[in-house]
């Protein structure tokens, strides 16, 4: 069966690079993905039918009021809305009918605080489909990422006769902070699959090559701490005072101090810190948003107990209570050699791209997804499909080369004939 058109997938890229919206916060995205998904004839799922909610991580309500909002504004139908029940993402199903494997990819749908350039050098802007929610941007290919799962659930729908086994198309919210991918693995939606694929555009890899196995994953935690003291006049009675600034500024300076470890790779970054009511008035309470990683789980976790360690002993030393809370995480990647080998075979043979290795020196969740599949017994690769790209990922004047999406297309499917083919 043929593939959709460079320029379809081009026109979905478009329309939903035009409304970006931050994890948690999708939901005009993903009611487009599920009245899309159900005009082809999938069975779809909202977010409710297929995360669990209890391991939803870093969900601010006010991202998803607001993201409600916006939704009935962009008149989202109420049914739609309802039926979303306040979490996004969806999952679209088809099952042929015949004994085969349970296939399964994953698209991630979220965007990046971003404003968007609006250079007239820039294509988007320069062809008036930049993004209409200011401060925001798919700067990262998340829009590409969907078109592309678009034209595989096209073809599949299409296909679907000379296949056997099921398939799952998993729209994922929340990648960016590595927040959306644990609630899905441990939903259960990937506890029956044989084979799981994912991949990510650039990051890298330019136009007609593709990397098959991405090196040096680093796990990652993404960690909140509060530090809470008590206010006072500064001048009248200061030692009435509690000051949770002067504690969290000291943690600022010995979490970068943490010793790094000897059997691999370790990051740590702080990227924020809010304290403080006025001049006059001794800092009740502080809150850190900081980062740790490691090129292991092991190591991950050392720096997650050195991190935490600290934060309780300043708490302590400064007369503070002290809460944290995980607002994000992601593993290691080890891809399955088979898997490997099919993509590399594909993309060569069938679509004339270059496979190689290279180094990812990032963190991704989904490798969470991965690493739920081949606990159960399933193979799973992640892969970076090549795609040049206008300045770096999360930057105002990001853009990808659209030529891509087909051959993004083109691999999933290629795969799927090899795998799921009768």
């Amino acid at each position: 069966m043929s593939h959709p058109t460079s320029e379809q997938l081009q026109q979905w890229r478009r329309e939903f690079h035009q409304m970006p919206e931050i994890g948690w916060s999708e939901f005009v995205t993903t009611a487009k993905l599920m009245s899309m998904l159900r005009e082809m004839g999938y069975q779809v799922l909202p977010g409710k039918a297929f995360l669990s909610q209890d391991a939803i991580l870093g969900r601010r309500q006010q991202d998803v009021e607001q993201g409600l909002a916006r939704a009935q504004a962009y008149g989202i139908s109420p049914q739609l809305i309802a039926e979303m029940a306040g979490l996004t993402g969806c999952v679209a199903q088809l099952d042929t009918g015949v004994a085969g494997p349970t296939i399964a990819m994953r698209f991630d749908i979220d965007c990046v605080v971003v404003a968007e350039s609006q250079h007239p050098q820039h294509i988007p802007a320069q062809l008036g489909f930049a993004s209409e929610n200011p401060g925001y941007m798919h700067a990262c290919g998340h829009d590409g990422h969907m078109a592309i799962g678009l034209g595989v659930a096209q073809w599949l729908m299409a296909s679907r006769s000379t296949l056997k086994g099921r398939f799952k198309l998993i729209f994922q919210p929340a990648e960016e902070g590595v927040r959306g991918a644990k609630p899905v693995a441990e939903g259960g939606i990937l506890d029956d699959v044989d084979y799981f694929f994912s991949a990510h555009l650039g990051m890298g890899c330019p136009s007609g090559e593709i990397m098959v196995n991405p090196l040096e994953f680093l796990c990652t935690t993404k960690l909140d701490f509060r530090f809470y003291g008590a206010p006072a006049h500064a001048g009248i009675n200061p030692q009435g005072g509690a000051n949770a600034l002067a504690g969290a500024c000291h943690c600022v300076t010995q979490l970068l101090g943490i010793p790094r470890h000897g059997d691999g790779m370790t990051r740590i970054n702080v990227g924020t810190l809010h304290a403080g009511e006025g001049r006059n008035v001794i800092p009740a309470k502080a809150e850190l948003q900081l980062e740790v990683r490691g090129a292991n789980q092991a190591i991950n976790q050392y720096m997650i107990a050195q991190a935490l360690n600290i934060g309780i002993g300043i708490a302590q030393s400064y007369g503070l209570r002290f809460e944290h809370e995980v607002m994000g995480e992601a593993v290691d990647l080890h891809n399955d050699t088979e898997l490997i080998d099919l993509v590399s075979r594909v993309a060569c043979n069938e679509i004339g791209l270059k496979p190689r290795e290279g180094l990812f020196g990032g963190s991704e969740d989904a490798t969470l997804l991965v690493k739920r599949v081949q606990d159960l017994g399933g193979k799973a690769i992640y892969f970076v499909l090549g795609s040049t790209i206008a300045a770096g990922h999360h930057e105002a004047s990001f853009d990808i080369d659209e030529s891509s999406l087909l051959q993004g297309v083109q691999v999933f499917t290629g795969c799927i004939r090899v795998l799921s083919g009768r």
